[in-house]
């Protein structure tokens, strides 16, 4: 019995450690690569990731680059899906890196395991005013919904209500635009 108790808490831990985030020293950049899916978005100014929000992108693909990350996204711009493909650079602070999107974007990544999810948290500048977006990515169209609320839990941490968290599982995320 003590060996089976032994056994799962060495599961546990293993499976804890797998978690990360881009802050942190366990964190490997080159296991975000490839393709993926927005889940959720968050934000505390919520008419940026409703529909016709500038904010209300789509991912399809994250590229690992030697300093950056690529971003392949999709929007919906007149009933028309639109590629958008976006460069994020490291910056000085560890883990953090900004692109110029509608404003001035630094963002980190908060939580991973790698194989389901991805979580960031952004911060955006524009005309002397900042909001946060929070997105979800998947690597599957949709996500459980422990991992939603762990996400819901993050947005509340940084002072985003749950009603500006807008789920997109169902949305229409310019799949066939994937293809």
């Amino acid at each position: 019995m003590k060996l089976l108790l032994l056994c799962l808490e060495l599961t546990l831990v293993c499976v804890h450690a797998e978690e990360a985030s881009s802050e942190g020293q366990n964190f490997n950049v080159e296991k975000i690569n490839g393709k993926w899916f927005s889940i959720l978005l968050a934000s505390d100014k919520r008419e940026k990731i409703e529909e016709h929000g500038t904010m209300r992108v789509f991912v399809e693909h994250i590229d690992v680059l030697e300093n950056s990350l690529a971003f392949k996204f999709h929007t919906v711009i007149d009933e028309e899906c639109t590629e958008i493909y976006l460069v994020a650079d490291k910056t000085e602070k560890a883990g953090e890196y900004s692109v110029t999107y509608d404003g001035f974007n630094t963002f980190t990544i908060l939580k991973t395991d790698y194989d389901n999810y991805i979580m960031f948290h952004l911060i955006n500048k524009k005309d002397e005013e900042n909001f946060q977006l929070m997105e979800l990515f998947g690597r599957e169209p949709d996500l459980s919904s422990d991992i939603k609320e762990k996400f819901a839990k993050l947005c509340e941490e940084h002072g985003i209500v749950r009603e500006n968290i807008i789920d997109l599982s169902n949305a229409n995320r310019c799949l066939q635009a994937r293809e």
